[in-house]
């Protein structure tokens, strides 16, 4: 069982920077610890994250590493808390087991993105899985999220230090919220979460509250999911690798106004 809290209570001194003059407060600061993932009993990566949803982190992240395909071909999973932070622990099948073994030799990673370490540009740029799924999303439905999202930030308000990853129908209801310091973990929670409650991503899309870099984009399309919508701007290399695999993407979300950067399938109406 993990039992840390994702924000503690810190004494700060609030500074003023114009009329307002200095006051000793309380205030909510995020929790971030590294957390030790261990395949098989190896050792593959230390990331530093917030120590909640911690199950479903495991999950996304075998699923967004690539050494498994399924949920199902995960037989264990286990975290604990370890002295100085977390230890994350996963058992596959003999086949994903030896994937991932081969995958941890060139390995070196200090953020989820899934891309870290690779040998070469090349295996960066390699093609992503074309996406498949199609959904009808209204405009409406957009600021229906966008407006939902906040109510469903409990870390990012109590601290101001968290990324929201959320997982909406195509009316725009949110479905599912995972939340972390580091972006990518945010994402890996969700899709964690969401493989691991029976819930098929493309069925509707992703809301971000990030910058959206190419490594969301990945990690949005290797989940199947065919539309990601992020309140941050993209990069040039998110925008080609989203129009590449066929992922609707729409950035700088707003209640008024939204940039569409590519709906090749045209998904929003």
């Amino acid at each position: 069982m993990v039992d840390t809290p994702p924000f503690l209570p810190r004494p700060v001194r609030r500074m003023g920077l114009g009329v307002a003059g200095d006051a000793d407060i309380e205030r909510m600061i995020a929790v971030e610890m590294p957390v030790s993932i261990e395949v098989q009993g190896l050792a593959y990566a230390v990331m530093m994250a917030t120590p909640a949803d911690l199950e479903d982190f495991g999950v996304g992240f075998a699923l967004a590493e690539g050494f498994v395909d399924t949920a199902a071909q995960i037989h264990r999973i286990d975290a604990q808390p370890v002295p100085g932070g977390h230890a994350l622990r996963l058992w596959l099948s003999p086949a994903c087991a030896a994937r991932a073994l081969d995958r941890a030799r060139t390995r070196v990673s200090e953020s989820s993105c899934g891309l870290c370490g690779l040998e070469n540009i090349d295996a960066v740029l390699r093609p992503l899985p074309p996406l498949t799924a199609r959904i009808a999303v209204q405009r409406a439905a957009l600021v229906r999220a966008l407006a939902a999202l906040p109510e469903r930030q409990p870390l990012g308000r109590a601290t101001g230090a968290a990324h929201a990853a959320a997982f909406c129908d195509p009316d725009g209801k949110i479905l599912l919220v995972r939340e972390d310091v580091g972006r990518h973990n945010a994402l890996d929670k969700l899709v964690g979460g969401l493989t691991r409650g029976g819930a098929d991503p493309a069925g509707g899309f992703i809301l971000l509250s990030a910058r959206c870099s190419y490594e969301l984009v990945e990690k949005t399309v290797r989940a199947g999911c065919p539309m990601l919508v992020t309140i941050s701007a993209p990069t040039s290399l998110a925008a080609e690798r989203a129009a590449s695999a066929g992922l609707t993407l729409v950035s700088l979300a707003r209640a008024d106004n939204a940039l569409v950067i590519c709906d090749a399938q045209g998904m929003i109406a």
